[in-house]
């Protein structure tokens, strides 16, 4: 019987993977629906091959030591990246593994083949005697081009996210760029490696000419309750302007504003804000309106959009600014004081 999209598309009903979306082999997990209504899994494989398939030499975005950020280039390094994923988020925190990703040991889920995978990655210091056969892969973050997600199914977040009407409101002017799954092996999170992320992922920005971040950030645990001064003090202070606001659906949001503004402990809610989220904050970005539970994930997730525009430009002197898109990229970058 020859298999139309449309018969793939039925013989993967039934079981899930994340919340929302659906695949039979794996029990106990769900998908987030894209906005149209499509599976992401349909048609998407056949993207590798042109994608993944032929060697290239790596793309390099800056180095530090022994430690370089580049683009993954093969499917083995997005393999690493999602093996580390599932140390971090099903290992180290709550998220919930169905059967293949416990018999896999990897986080991977149907928006994989078309997100570029950064990754932090270590070769061993050969003064010291450590110098891997195999470089290692420590940090990662997947990043999702507007022109990719439009020939597919949209971006990821559209899922808990009602994004189609800012994208559509700023029009032609504006290319968004979403990041996710960010994590770092836990010896390596320090200044030193999220600087490096950090720099991939500007330095990516500027060689496609996105001007839009946006992707959610998460609180562990599933009780916004738990999180009510820090949500609180997001919305009085973080909520993005009319213009740039993205809502949660509906039937997911969960109202941040637990608490009137003069009602927060202003130092209590700094401190309960996760380290992404105050650093996300203190580049200039804004939250959207509402938070959303991920049961698959265990966490409590806010959106964030960062403009280019909105950036502190005090960040520019040490990654670049934002015109300078033909730029080289240099090789190697020290600390910021």
């Amino acid at each position: 019987m020859k298999l139309t999209p449309g018969r793939i598309a039925e013989r993967f009903r039934g079981g899930p993977m994340f919340p929302g979306l659906i695949f039979p082999m794996l029990p106990g997990l769900t998908f987030r629906p894209s906005h149209g209504g499509l599976l992401p899994f349909t048609g998407r494989w056949r993207s590798m091959p042109k994608r993944l398939g032929a060697w290239h030499p790596p793309k390099i975005y800056g180095r530090i030591g022994s430690l370089e950020v580049r683009l993954a280039r093969k499917k083995s390094e997005i393999r690493q990246a999602q093996r580390l994923r599932y140390k971090v988020f099903y290992e180290e925190m709550s998220a919930v593994p169905g059967a293949l990703a416990m018999l896999s040991r990897r986080d991977e889920d149907a928006f994989d083949p078309i997100f570029d995978h950064l990754l932090v990655v270590d070769h061993g210091d050969p003064n010291d005697g450590r110098r891997w056969r195999r470089a290692r892969v420590v940090g990662t973050y997947r990043v999702l081009r507007q022109e990719v997600a439009d020939r597919y199914a949209g971006f990821y977040t559209q899922g808990e996210y009602n994004i189609l009407p800012l994208i559509q409101a700023k029009g032609a002017g504006y290319s968004f760029m979403e990041l996710g799954r960010s994590c770092v092996l836990k010896p390596y999170r320090n200044r030193r490696t999220l600087e490096l992320l950090w720099q991939g992922v500007w330095s990516y920005l500027r060689e496609h000419g996105a001007n839009v971040m946006i992707g959610c950030a998460s609180f562990a645990g599933t009780d916004p309750k738990a999180h009510a001064t820090a949500l609180s003090y997001l919305y009085h202070t973080a909520l993005a302007p009319e213009d740039w606001r993205v809502k949660a659906h509906e039937h997911l949001r969960v109202d941040m504003n637990m608490m009137p503004a003069d009602a927060v402990n202003v130092r209590a809610a700094i401190k309960a804000l996760p380290p992404l989220i105050k650093g996300y904050l203190r580049v200039g970005a804004y939250i959207g309106d509402g938070a959303v539970i991920d049961h698959q994930f265990g966490t409590t997730d806010v959106f964030v959009i960062m403009p280019v525009e909105a950036i502190n430009t005090r960040y520019f002197a040490h990654f670049g600014s934002p015109d300078e898109l033909s730029a080289p990229i240099p090789a190697e970058f020290g600390a910021l004081n």
